[in-house]
């Protein structure tokens, strides 16, 4: 793994913790309504930045890009809500995790079995070593609590799917980053309006936003950093690399839900956490 992509992954570790915990704290919220207002609000702070990018690089997306967009889009959508209602019944550190563990083992499966990716020893060791990590991090809480488990696992799913099929929409179909994660943004944005405006929720949207501007739009700016970064990694280092050693955001997020949201139990989690750094450092070897 070069080391840019390394840093890239790293960087991206922390704002994708960070955006996390501002979505667990404000999971008290209605999920549709602020996964609505935080893509709302995430095409309006970045929609110069991509009209600079379009104007510097001429490159527009054709009808082709835009139907593969169209598909992370969906696979995005359905993640962020079915984040939010975790985050609504379970912990960060319970959540989090397992979400994160299953995620990176199935794109790695699938990359190997599909993609014809091959996977060095070393790289096999940090992957399985990064999911015992992540499992174990979970574990202790999770017993007690089957439906963050189902949560996190579904969400596993669906983060497996969306790293894998963004990894070929920026790779071999070539869309730019910036296009697929600000094009996603807005279809996301406009994909759930008529729910969030909808009748049921219409008088739910300016409380929200009164409670949680300043969470809503850190998610936005975090959520598109965090991602665009390891887009870019995807174009340094193969998906059986880049997917687990992302995970490294569930340290951080550990050590986020022990502190801020007093979780408990940080030392068994810490240590669990050791285990995830020595996948990491296994595959940026590798």
């Amino acid at each position: 793994m070069s080391p840019w992509a390394l840093l890239l992954v790293l960087v991206a570790a922390v704002a994708h913790a960070t955006w996390n915990l501002l979505s667990k704290r404000s999971s008290r919220a209605d999920g549709l309504v602020f996964v609505w207002l935080v893509a709302v609000t995430s095409a309006a702070v970045w929609a110069p930045l991509f009209a600079g990018f379009l104007v510097v690089t001429g490159d527009l997306p054709s009808w082709r890009d835009l139907a593969v967009v169209c598909g992370s889009t969906a696979l995005h959508m359905g993640y962020f809500v079915l984040l939010q209602r975790g985050y609504g019944h379970g912990d960060l550190s319970v959540v989090y995790p397992v979400s994160r563990g299953t995620g990176p083992m199935l794109a790695s499966l699938v990359a190997v079995l599909f993609l014809g990716e091959r996977p060095s020893a070393a790289n096999v060791a940090g992957i399985v070593l990064v999911g015992v990590g992540v499992f174990l991090l979970g574990g202790g809480t999770a017993r007690g609590d089957l439906r963050s488990v189902t949560a996190g696992l579904v969400i596993g799913v669906f983060i497996a799917a969306y790293t894998v099929w963004d990894s070929q929409v920026v790779g071999p179909f070539g869309v730019a980053p910036v296009t697929l994660i600000y094009l996603g943004e807005v279809g996301r944005a406009l994909a759930l309006a008529p729910v969030a405006l909808g009748a049921r929720r219409r008088a739910l949207v300016a409380p929200v936003w009164r409670e949680h501007r300043w969470r809503i739009a850190g998610a936005a700016v975090l959520i598109f950093v965090s991602y665009l970064l390891v887009l870019i990694a995807f174009t340094l280092a193969p998906v059986t690399v880049v997917a687990p050693a992302r995970e490294i955001s569930v340290l951080i997020a550990v050590v986020l839900g022990g502190r801020l949201l007093a979780e408990g139990d940080l030392a068994r989690r810490l240590l669990a956490a050791g285990v995830i750094l020595g996948g990491v450092a296994a595959i940026a070897l590798s």
